[in-house]
């Protein structure tokens, strides 16, 4: 039984990584995008928090920066899903506590890695960069995790 559960956890953790991850790296697409700059070297940046040569590498920065992107949401999905599966308010509550999760994820994203990393300040004091950062937290990654996690055929 525990080897079904386990499995079925697996299962959740790798479509709330899929859901969540291509969501958030889209909308940094879009925006990167917009703002007429190449996403190559977005992802290529991505890739440059554990490889800073990345910048450098072309294409395959940018496929590093894709796999660096997918990398840490797989972890922040069995962080979540682990919590899931484990604590009775958060099984209560999906949509709740993964747009909560979303929050404090933000949190960590621009009030540690980013700071020490980048040395970016915390957070962008611009309304429309602040409502894109909290939206991808909140919603694309947040509230993708609660609903697969209470999705009975994840």
């Amino acid at each position: 039984m525990a080897e079904i559960a386990s499995a079925g956890l697996a299962r959740r953790i790798a479509v709330a990584t899929l859901v969540a991850g291509t969501l958030d790296i889209a909308m940094a697409a879009i925006d990167t995008a917009a703002a007429g700059r190449p996403i190559a070297n977005m992802l290529r940046a991505v890739a440059s928090g554990p490889f800073p040569a990345a910048r450098t590498w072309g294409a395959a920065g940018a496929a590093t920066g894709l796999l660096v992107h997918f990398a840490i949401m797989a972890v922040m999905a069995t962080v979540f899903l682990f919590a899931h599966a484990r604590i009775a308010r958060v099984r209560a509550h999906p949509l709740l506590a993964g747009a909560l999760y979303g929050v404090v994820l933000w949190l960590v994203m621009y009030g540690l890695v980013l700071p020490l990393r980048f040395g970016a300040p915390f957070p962008s004091t611009e309304p429309v960069e602040l409502a894109k950062q909290l939206f991808a937290h909140i919603v694309l990654v947040g509230l993708s995790f609660g609903l697969v996690a209470r999705t009975r055929r994840a």
